[in-house]
Parts: structure tokens; C-alpha cells; sequence
């Protein structure tokens, strides 16, 4: 097999379970050929510290955004300062942001708000959206049109939807992230069922790191790392029936595309 090239677009390096051996985590990424990585913000503190690693690490970069699960802190004041954060040329989308009706751990209200105004602020800024969906039955879908965007480009995070919210948000030009899930018996069933109707130019690979670590790793690591994205791309190419160099450069391209990056650059 040719050497992969690969692009996790969706990690928390910023969480401390990496800080005893974050250059090991780094060298690992680089050693499995993950040479670009997007720390992802969900919060205020997370977002500075994802775009502190942006600028001091080659090959990543940043998002900002407030996640559903902190919603009720989602205050101008907060959102202001993201604002400011995002002309860093590091920070490179807008996100995690949406709904997750599944730990309600906000009111469905204050999600509903936070994800609305994080949506007008991205679209002003022409920022890709990174959205999280868990248990939201259509309402997600819902709001996005209650906010119409013909600019909006985004990808549906860790995407755990029904055949039917995944031609929905086809047919509205998204991307879709691919974790870990995928490799599980059990859980990943219906996502493995999913996966060859996914067009090839929208498909994007992610860690969730450190959560969500892929079979067989989990086997023998609780923490997942960039690294262990190419478990993500095998299965994939494997559900697919496709060269697995062949994809990956495709999966390439598109984080490239979505976050308007160059390819070619180191």
C-alpha cells in the first residue's frame, strides 16, 4: 500500500489528557501520515487554547464556536471575543456548534439560540460551519433553514443521522465526518450501511479525539489520538470497496476544500 495522506478534521488536542506527552502524539500523527489536524473549539477557554496550538504547530489549525452542551454561557460578550479569534488566519471555521438533544445538558431553548446566532455571525464572517447533531429529530435541519445561506458551507460532525438527514444535508452541499464509530460492530452498523451512498467529494475523516477511539485500538487504548484516523480510512475504503491511497487523497482534497486550504503545501 502506498503511503497515506491524511487530514484529521475534527480533534481536541487542546484536552488535557494530552499534555504528558503531547510532541509523542505529534510524532505519531506525522509517523501514520496524518500531516494536517483541525483542533476544534467548543467553548470559549477551548477556542484559545485550539488556536494557541494552531500557531505553534505546523500542519494545524483551528475553530472556534460554542458547543450545544454550553449553550447558557453562549453570552455576546463570549461570542464577541470568538469573533475576534476568528480573524486569527489560523482559525480556519466556525464550530462545534448545532444541537444535542440527547444529554440535554442545556435547554433545548438556549441551544436553539446559541446555534442561531453562532450561524449568522459564521455566515457574516463566510466561515465553514462545523455543526454537532445528536437526537434533534429534523430540528437542526429546521433552523438551518430558518437561516438560509446560499454561501454556507459546513460539515455534519461525527455524523450519526438517518439515510434520510443524510440526503438532506447532501442535497444542501455538506460535508460529512466519518469517526472512529464506523470500525464498531454494533454501533456502526447503520453508519457502515450509509457509507457507500456518500459521494466521494464529500466525505471527511475525524478522531473526535480524545473520544471515540476506532477498533482494534480500543482494544488497547482508552484515549484516542490523531494518529488512529487511518483505522477511520481503512474501514471506510474497505465498505467501499476502494483503494485506500486513492481515497485517502480524495478525503484529502476535501478537507482542503471545505477549510480553503492548499492542497500542495506542506
Amino acid at each position: 500500500m502506498k503511503k497515506l495522506n491524511l487530514f484529521d478534521s475534527h480533534c481536541h488536542l487542546d484536552d488535557p489528557s494530552f499534555e504528558p506527552d503531547f510532541q509523542e502524539v505529534v510524532h505519531r500523527a506525522a509517523t501514520a501520515g496524518v500531516h494536517r489536524m483541525l483542533v476544534v473549539g467548543i467553548d470559549r477557554p477551548t477556542s484559545e487554547r485550539a488556536v494557541a496550538l494552531a500557531k505553534t504547530n505546523t500542519g494545524m489549525y483551528a475553530s472556534v464556536g460554542v458547543h450545544p452542551h454550553d449553550a447558557s454561557a453562549c453570552s455576546d460578550e463570549v461570542l464577541a471575543h470568538l469573533r475576534s479569534l476568528a480573524s486569527t488566519p489560523e482559525v480556519v471555521a466556525w464550530g462545534e456548534i448545532g444541537l444535542d438533544f440527547y444529554r440535554m445538558y442545556t435547554p433545548q431553548k438556549d441551544q436553539e439560540q446559541c446555534f442561531m446566532r453562532q450561524l449568522e455571525i459564521a455566515g457574516a464572517l463566510n466561515l465553514p460551519h462545523i455543526f454537532h447533531e445528536r437526537d434533534s429529530r429534523g430540528r437542526l435541519l429546521e433552523l438551518l433553514k430558518a437561516v438560509p445561506n446560499n454561501r454556507r458551507s459546513a460539515v455534519v460532525h461525527c455524523f450519526s443521522g438517518t439515510e434520510d438527514e443524510l440526503g438532506r444535508y447532501l442535497d444542501m452541499g455538506f460535508y460529512i465526518g466519518i469517526t472512529g464509530i464506523v470500525t464498531i460492530n454494533g454501533r456502526g452498523k447503520s453508519l457502515r450501511r450509509m457509507i457507500p451512498s456518500i459521494p466521494a467529494d464529500r466525505l471527511l475523516i475525524e478522531t473526535d479525539s480524545p473520544y471515540l477511539t476506532p477498533a482494534p485500538r480500543r482494544n488497547k487504548f482508552r484515549r484516542n489520538e490523531p494518529a488512529f484516523v487511518r483505522e477511520v480510512l481503512l474501514k471506510i475504503a474497505e465498505v467501499r470497496r476502494e483503494d485506500p491511497s486513492a481515497l485517502a487523497q480524495q478525503v484529502w482534497s476535501n478537507s482542503c476544500r471545505l477549510f480553503r486550504l492548499d492542497p500542495s503545501a506542506s
